[in-house]
């Protein structure tokens, strides 16, 4: 059985992306270093995933673990639309963090037994309007999505148990969830690598270690990629200042806050209302 801790269970969403072809195009073989799901809403289109063609319809889904190449084809007299959905931090029990323990990355889900394409206009409509708080309404539906993803896998999609944890790595992932949970919920608040030692009676050195065998980076590292996530979705809301936005993710010096965004995106915040538009 699939199984979600539901006290950190908080997926990160990277984009929302509705897409519409109706004209012969080949994409671009590229792959992700996060998690990727991939509805199909109508029409049909054909996608090469690491070598591999399938034709795919209405209804079916795709979900891309990191470092799966993949890409789409529309070939003449086809057409299609396709929901994307980007995000990471989603751990479930006992299998490595941001990965599906499906064989294939091609699922089919039938129409009249699957809330999926429900689900998927939702999340379309929702994101096309824009209104106040979307950003956290299209967040439960993704959450939504996922569970019903693992509600409706079958035991003949899942891959055998060379893919589980074992019980310490098990452990070390239950330690970093718990970490994750404790910045997602204190970044506003002054949190070290000693605070976090002293709130979870480890030492900081085997909190650094195990952290980075996990997530590939430091925690104060992730905690910054909290805080300024946190602030770009601020920061979308022009009536906001910089120093706002600073002061409501945990940085007291602007400048400092400002160095980091532009660091991270590309860009100053003082612009983020701009391109977020």
């Amino acid at each position: 059985m699939l199984k979600i801790n539901t006290t950190t269970f908080n997926p990160q969403i990277l984009y929302v992306a509705n897409c519409y072809t109706n004209e012969v195009r080949i994409g671009d073989n590229h792959h992700h270093d996060f998690l990727e799901i991939s509805i199909i809403y109508d029409g049909k289109v054909i996608y090469d995933i690491e070598g591999e063609r399938v034709e795919l319809e209405k209804g079916d889904m795709l979900i891309f673990n990191p470092g799966v190449k993949h890409y789409d084809i529309t070939e003449p007299g086809m057409t299609n639309a396709q929901l994307h959905l980007g995000f990471r931090n989603f751990t479930l029990e006992g299998y490595s963090r941001n990965t599906f323990p499906f064989k294939k990355a091609f699922l089919r889900k039938k129409e009249e037994d699957s809330a999926i394409l429900s689900i998927s206009k939702q999340i379309i409509e929702e994101k096309d309007a824009e209104k106040p708080g979307y950003d956290l309404i299209l967040k439960a539906f993704v959450m939504q999505l996922i569970i019903h993803v693992l509600r409706e896998a079958t035991p003949e999609q899942l891959e055998n148990n060379g893919v589980k944890l074992s019980t310490d790595e098990q452990q070390k992932q239950l330690l970093v969830n718990e970490i994750i949970h404790y910045m997602e919920k204190h970044h506003t608040e002054d949190v070290s690598l000693s605070t976090l030692s002293q709130t979870m009676y480890i030492s900081p050195a085997y909190i650094s270690k195990v952290f980075k065998e996990e997530t590939g980076e430091s925690p104060i590292n992730y905690l910054i990629k909290i805080r300024l996530s946190r602030a770009e979705e601020l920061l979308k809301n022009k009536n906001i200042t910089v120093k706002q936005a600073a002061n409501m993710v945990g940085y007291n010096d602007a400048y400092y806050f400002s160095k980091l965004f532009k660091k991270y995106y590309g860009f100053p915040p003082s612009e983020n209302w701009r391109k977020s538009s």
